[in-house]
């Protein structure tokens, strides 16, 4: 009988082979040496320096829409790049956002709707980090109903000009290439925006207290004038982003539990070494009933990712079921980073220890792309066949 592993109490890395594990340790070895020094000073001082460097580091890794083929992509598995986002999630919610942000929004827009020619241009630079991408679909009056975006591209000639404001658009400043989301008169369509296009600006976003080691702007166009061929010919409809939406949530649901795993992580060390009474904290019968719930919730929900990555590499996972995994990773990341704070007492809100930087952080990523009550709708909406969205 194998021993029991505090850190894998189930046993989910015999789940994986060879090729997962090489690509998760790759991952984690490079946040450990790139990220974790640094995060706490750099969520300080609400800012990620050097962020054209890191994603060129990340490109060399390959974990640039690594589950993309073709065009200098890795073409990992769906349960590779779930692993790279829990990994990179674990030193942070920001470096994780910009590896989504970049490979399954912009790239995979992209890659699954673009034309060959905006294929070759864009995607050998993107997925080596050369060229960072963003995604403009969320509008400062427009959040959970895309449909109503007022984003506007009218034809003018063989040219679009294009109209609108995005908001809370991570990498947004440092883009070389925005996929854009816009109404037409043929119904909204997608464009592939050189950010250095006459009309184009993109100003930083500043005062958060989430996210503070990721570059979020808003997006703005003012008569941006774009060549017929900057339209992405592949899809018409919200159907477009939506699908865009869907791989991404998936890498949310990896990612969350790394969030969680750092900050159960520390607490349980921490347990096993602060002292109150004469003993450690963690032979108290209380402190026992918080490691265990919130290692329960931690390893159903890596088997949960695990289980929907699975399906997604066989062709099988519906979109209600990213929303199952989202809503429920999401939620319980949240309770256990709240859990290890009360384990680390007034240590927990120090950025000495991850935890209160990952709490905040999940509180973004609890909104962003779905918030809890759209999930819920979603579900619902599977369950009883009614739809109540409206």
């Amino acid at each position: 009988m194998s021993a029991f592993l505090p850190l894998d109490p189930l046993g989910i890395d015999e789940l994986l082979g060879p090729e997962d594990l090489a690509v998760r340790d790759t991952v984690r070895a490079w946040a450990a040496d790139r990220v974790l020094p640094h995060i706490a000073g750099w969520y300080e001082s609400g800012e990620l320096p050097g962020i054209r460097e890191l994603a060129r580091e990340l490109g060399s890794i390959g974990a640039l829409g690594m589950s993309l083929e073709g065009y200098g992509c890795a073409g990992a598995s769906a349960v590779q790049y779930g692993l790279a986002c829990l990994e990179l999630e674990a030193a942070d919610s920001g470096i994780r956002s910009l590896v989504s942000v970049q490979g399954s929004l912009a790239m995979y827009a992209i890659w699954k709707y673009g034309s060959e020619e905006q294929k070759q241009r864009w995607l050998p630079g993107m997925a080596a980090g050369e060229l960072i991408g963003c995604f403009g679909l969320t509008e400062p009056d427009v959040g959970s109903d895309p449909a109503a975006m007022r984003t506007y591209a009218k034809r003018d000639g063989t040219d679009w000009v294009l109209s609108g404001r995005k908001m809370w658009i991570t990498n947004g400043s440092v883009a070389a290439v925005a996929v854009v989301w816009a109404q037409t008169d043929e119904g909204i369509r997608g464009f592939a925006v050189p950010t250095g296009t006459p009309g184009f600006s993109a100003p930083e976003i500043k005062h958060k207290w989430s996210l503070r080691a990721s570059v979020t702007s808003e997006l703005v166009m003012d008569e941006v004038r774009l060549p017929a061929d900057a339209v992405l010919p592949g899809v018409t409809g919200l159907k477009g982003p939506l699908g865009c939406l869907s791989h991404a949530r998936y890498g949310i649901i990896w990612g969350s539990m790394g969030a969680a795993r750092a900050s159960f992580e520390a607490a349980l060390d921490y347990a096993k070494t602060r002292e109150q009474f004469g003993k450690p904290i963690g032979g108290f019968q209380l402190t026992q009933a918080k490691l265990a719930d919130m290692a329960l919730e931690l390893h159903k929900g890596i088997l949960l990712a695990h289980h929907l990555g699975r399906r997604m590499d066989a062709g099988t996972l519906r979109p209600e079921q990213i929303s199952f995994g989202k809503l429920n990773n999401v939620r319980e990341a949240i309770e256990i980073c709240r859990t290890a704070r009360t384990i680390l007492g007034a240590n927990g809100i120090s950025l000495e220890y991850p935890v209160m930087r990952h709490a905040t952080n999940l509180e973004s990523v609890l909104t962003y792309e779905g918030t809890v009550e759209m999930h819920q709708l979603v579900l619902g909406k599977a369950l009883t066949g009614l739809d109540a969205f409206r």
